[in-house]
């Protein structure tokens, strides 16, 4: 059995077990009248800075005696969550009415962090029976005033929880903050806080398989469908046309080309060849930075997989609202997982270009992406643990991190480098390459490479522009993101746009007897991620309320590395649908 086919084995495998067990999460427990059902607060931050979030007990409210902090998953401590346990007493059907849990007297110094906290507008978030809990610690008063020095700062200090239950079951928690319930923290002064709350509990219905689906169903109103659809219809529009432009011109063109030069083969044998034809001793000529190419394209080929893995575990249902960490998890194990693949394609292809130095290019491949991903990572954390930020990963889930890159990464990646060494396949050209290569003639300058790219992800990226906004939203904000069948079908019309426009432009080129095509479909292919990195800029500056040197870092910083997967990914795309196109063009003609 061939590496390659054993880790598709081994990443079903995982899948299989994934979509079986990742909902043991959630909890699944009965409860009696009276029992202690867990409620862990998780984090609070500033609510337009979703990065930057700290322990809940970083802010000085009343720690109870036995504070324990949970046992957390590996992907939920990648999100960046750490729960302990609250000091609300929440007993399944045990009501209580403005119960004090707490007396507090805050120095001024306390008054003054919660303050700064009320001002950027800190949220909580605690779960309840693996329910989530959304809440503001305060507001600011400011009452038709423009001088900020004459804001008034209130913290909330009584919270009333509404619970609803279906016999055994805890089905629903919502909290609500008391608006006349609150400590003044205006000026610099130390106040008395008496912290409460309330617990109601109402019975319903609902069933508890369908307790999550509130959560899900937010992002699947009616009005946000609409917009979604709109996308996929402008998608399916762009693909129309770009199908369209190339049925008719390009086919027309090619057809014509055919019948050009089968006559010029029965006519004189003098006769001058020209267009894409007159390079075929130079077309297959392999490109300059083989090692770096091949490398390029085992890291797009393995991201590519990824994605795709991850879109069948989205859609089987494991990535649910609220499964904290389950998408950080399955992007670590499977890119482990996966790392084979990487190894097998730019090996094979290496050792196809005539590479010689294969255990170099190996090395390479294994450090195009993470590489980049890993220096990102190493800035971004110090940054996190230079604020305190629970997005600081503690040094056992680094530990761990490297284990599974040396432990199974690497060895993967070599094990499929090796096979890829050993399947001596040969590069398949239907046409001989010259000794030496044509010069090329002088290109007007929207033929340069930077033009052509600009032209090649423009189209990708007016595919999918629309359902940027909700990925950012949710990824970057505080929006649930449910819909993985749009999602998906955006990814396949993007997918199809980019081979598409990269055959064109390759076309073109060939046509106007340029035959240095094999980087330049790369990079065309690829151009899209450029799109959505400067998509990154407008939706930071005109669409979000982000602001702070980390979560600005966190945001451009992980955002690049995203990008330049996706670059790595559809380069990869765009090259192999340019060079089935070359192939076929080429064994569609005599050549001498």
């Amino acid at each position: 059995m061939k590496p390659p086919t054993t880790l598709l084995l081994f990443v079903g495998a995982l899948i299989f077990f994934a979509a079986g067990n990742v909902r043991s999460d959630a909890s699944d427990h009965r409860y009696k009248e009276g029992d202690s059902v867990p409620l862990y607060a998780n984090k609070v931050g500033p609510f337009h800075n979703p990065s930057e979030t700290y322990r809940y007990f970083d802010l000085p409210f009343c720690v109870p005696e036995g504070v324990k902090d949970k046992k957390e998953a590996f992907g939920e401590v990648l999100n960046g969550d750490r729960l302990v346990s609250a000091p609300y007493k929440l007993s399944f059907r045990n009501e209580k009415d403005s119960e004090t849990y707490c007396k507090k007297k805050l120095s001024r110094k306390e008054v003054e962090q919660f303050r700064r906290a009320v001002e950027k507008d800190y949220y909580f978030q605690m779960y309840y029976d693996d329910l989530p809990i959304w809440g503001f610690i305060g507001k600011v008063d400011k009452e038709s005033k423009s001088d900020p020095s004459e804001f008034k700062y209130f913290l909330y200090k009584h919270i009333q929880f509404e619970i609803l239950y279906n016999n055994d079951r805890v089905i629903e928690i919502n909290a609500r903050m008391d608006p006349h319930s609150l400590v003044d923290l205006t000026e610099d002064k130390e106040v008395v806080a008496e912290f409460m709350y309330t617990v109601k509990w109402k019975e319903t219905e609902t069933p508890f398989e369908k307790r999550m689906d509130k959560y899900a169903m937010s992002s699947s109103l009616p009005h946000h469908l609409e917009i979604h659809w709109f996308s996929i219809i402008n998608s399916c529009v762009t693909v129309l046309l770009l199908t369209g432009f190339l049925a008719t011109i390009l086919m027309r063109v090619l057809k014509n080309d055919f019948m050009k030069y089968a006559q010029d083969e029965e006519a004189a044998d003098d006769q001058e060849e020209t267009g894409w034809k007159n390079i075929h001793g130079d077309v297959f000529r392999f490109p300059k930075h083989k090692s770096l190419f091949a490398a390029s394209l085992g890291s797009g080929t393995q991201l590519f997989t990824l994605t795709i893995f991850i879109f069948m575990l989205s859609l089987v249902g494991v990535f649910y609202p609220y499964n904290r960490g389950a998408l950080f998890t399955a992007l670590v194990v499977i890119y482990a997982l996966t790392s084979g693949i990487a190894g097998y394609t730019a090996s094979s292809f290496y050792c196809q270009l005539e590479g010689k130095n294969w255990v170099r290019n190996l090395l390479l491949t294994g450090g195009l992406f993470c590489g980049p991903l890993f220096l990102t990572f190493c800035f971004l954390n110090t940054v996190a643990i230079a604020y305190s930020a629970t997005a600081a990963l503690p040094f056992g889930t680094i530990v761990v991190i490297v284990l599974i890159w040396t432990l199974v990464t690497s060895p993967l990646l070599v094990l499929g480098g090796i096979a890829g060494k050993n399947s001596k396949a040969e590069f398949q050209a239907p046409v001989r390459t010259t000794k030496y290569p044509r010069e090329i003639p002088p290109l007007p300058w929207y033929r340069s490479a930077v033009p052509q790219m600009a032209m090649a992800g423009f189209l990708p990226f007016s595919a999918i522009y629309i359902e940027l906004y909700y990925i950012f939203a949710s990824v970057w904000g505080h929006r649930i993101y449910t819909i993985y069948s749009i999602l998906f079908i955006v990814f396949i019309i993007l997918l199809i746009v980019t081979a598409f426009i990269t055959v064109a432009l390759t076309y073109f080129q060939l046509a106007a007897e340029d035959h240095k095509w094999w980087w330049r479909s790369f990079l065309c292919g690829g151009s899209t991620g450029l799109f959505i990195y400067a998509y990154c800029l407008y939706y930071y500056y005109a669409r979000s309320d982000m602001s702070g040197f980390m979560q600005t870092s966190f945001f451009f910083g992980y955002m690049a590395c995203i990008c330049y997967g996706f670059f790595l990914m559809l380069g990869t795309v765009g090259f192999r649908a340019a060079l089935l196109f070359v192939r076929h063009i080429y064994r569609s003609i005599k050549c001498e």
